[in-house]
C-alpha cells in the first residue's frame, strides 16, 4: 500500500539532445525500502538516480516525495542525499568536519553540528578517528564518512552511486552488510545504483533491472532472480539459460539441469572449477547451456571439452520468457 512518504518517479524521461538517456519511465520506491537499480553501463540508471537528487534535470515528467513534486526543487531542499562513488572528501577537513560540511553551510552552530556529526560517525563506528584527515584513512573508512556526511542531514531518501565500486572484493562484502543494517536502522528508502548483480541480490528488497533507457523488470530480489521477464533479464541478472523449444523461449536455472545419461544429447565446450562446484558449459542444439554440478558429482565422473554428455531437468521449472 502506497504511503505518502513515497518516493514516486512519474513518467521521467531524459533527453540530451537526440539521444534518450532515460525513457518515460513510472515507479513508486516504497517508504522504508532498500532498492536497487541494476543494469550495464549506459542503461539510464545513474541519470535516474542524478534526476531523483536533482543534479540533473528531467526533460519531461515528475519527481514527487512525500506527496510534494520536487522535481524543480534544488538539491539541499528536496528531502535526499546523495552519496557520491569517488566519496569527494575535502582532504584538509578533518573527519568531523567533513561530516559537519553540510551543516555548517545551513548556518548551524558549531555545537550543534558537531553533536549531529559525532552521532552519525557513531553510528558507522567511526567515532574514534573524528579528528584524523581522509588521507589518513583507508578507503572503505573513507566511504564510511562520506556516508555519515551522506546521513546527517536526515534525508528521508538516500541515494548511492556505485558506492562500493573501489573497494577490494571481501572489503564490499562488509561494508554492503553495513549499509543493510544503516538502512534498518534508520528505517529510510535506499535507492542504490549497482552493475553487480550479486551486489543488489545480497542488498535489495526490491530490483529495479534497466536496459536500454527502460525498466524491464521489477520486483522483489527473489522474483526478479527466479522468475526472469524476459531474455535481457535472464541472461543479465546471471544464472540462468535461454532455452529454444518448441518455438518459445524458455528460461531455466543452471542449478536446475543436471547431467543424466539418456538426456538431451550436448557437447561439453568449457568445464570451469569453482570450488564447491564445477560450471560445465555444453553445446545444446543451437543453444549454449551451462550446468553447474556438485565438486564430489563431477570428480566422480569427469568431463572435458569435446566429450558428448545428457542434460535433464524438471519440465516445471522452465519458465517461459515474455521477450
Amino acid at each position: 500500500m502506497r504511503t505518502g512518504q513515497d518516493l514516486e518517479l512519474v513518467h521521467v524521461t531524459k533527453r540530451y539532445g537526440d539521444t534518450v538517456a532515460v525513457r518515460d519511465i513510472s515507479h513508486v520506491v516504497r517508504n522504508g525500502t532498500y532498492v536497487c537499480l541494476l543494469g550495464p553501463s549506459g542503461c539510464g540508471k545513474s541519470t535516474t538516480l542524478r534526476m531523483i537528487a536533482g543534479h540533473e534535470s528531467l526533460t519531461e515528467g515528475a519527481i514527487v516525495l512525500d506527496g510534494h513534486d520536487i522535481s524543480r526543487l534544488p538539491p539541499a531542499r528536496r528531502g535526499t542525499a546523495m552519496m557520491f562513488q569517488n566519496y569527494a572528501l575535502f582532504p584538509h577537513l578533518s573527519v568531523r568536519d567533513n561530516v559537519a560540511f553540510s551543516l555548517r553551510m545551513k548556518g548551524v552552530d558549531k555545537d550543534e553540528r558537531y553533536r549531529a556529526a559525532n552521532e552519525m560517525l557513531e553510528l558507522v563506528h567511526m567515532e574514534h578517528l573524528a579528528d584524523r584527515l581522509p588521507g589518513q584513512l583507508s578507503g572503505g573508512q573513507q566511504q564510511r564518512v562520506a556516508l555519515a556526511r551522506a546521513l546527517v542531514t536526515k534525508p528521508r531518501v538516500l541515494l548511492l552511486d556505485e558506492p562500493l565500486s573501489a573497494l577490494d572484493p571481501f572489503l564490499r562484502i562488509r561494508v554492503r552488510g553495513e549499509l543493510k543494517r544503516l538502512q534498518r536502522e534508520l528505517g529510510i528508502s535506499f535507492v542504490h545504483v549497482t552493475h553487480g548483480q550479486d551486489e543488489a541480490l545480497a542488498l535489495a528488497d526490491e530490483i529495479v533491472v534497466m536496459n536500454d533507457a527502460v525498466i524491464e523488470q521489477a520486483g522483489p530480489a527473489r522474483d526478479v532472480f527466479t522468475v526472469p521477464e524476459t531474455e535481457f533479464v535472464a541472461r543479465f541478472i546471471g544464472g540462468h539459460n535461454v532455452l529454444e523449444l518448441d518455438g518459445g523461449r524458455y528460461a531455466l536455472r543452471a542449478d536446475e539441469i543436471r547431467l543424466a545419461e539418456g538426456g538431451h544429447p550436448a557437447t561439453v565446450s568449457l568445464v570451469e572449477y569453482q570450488g564447491d562446484r564445477v560450471a560445465v558449459t555444453a553445446q545444446l542444439g543451437g543453444s549454449e547451456v551451462l550446468v553447474l554440478v556438485p565438486e564430489a558429482d563431477f570428480f566422480a565422473s569427469p568431463k572435458n571439452p569435446g566429450d558428448a554428455i545428457g542434460l535433464a531437468w524438471d519440465e516445471g521449472r522452465l519458465h517461459r520468457l515474455h521477450a
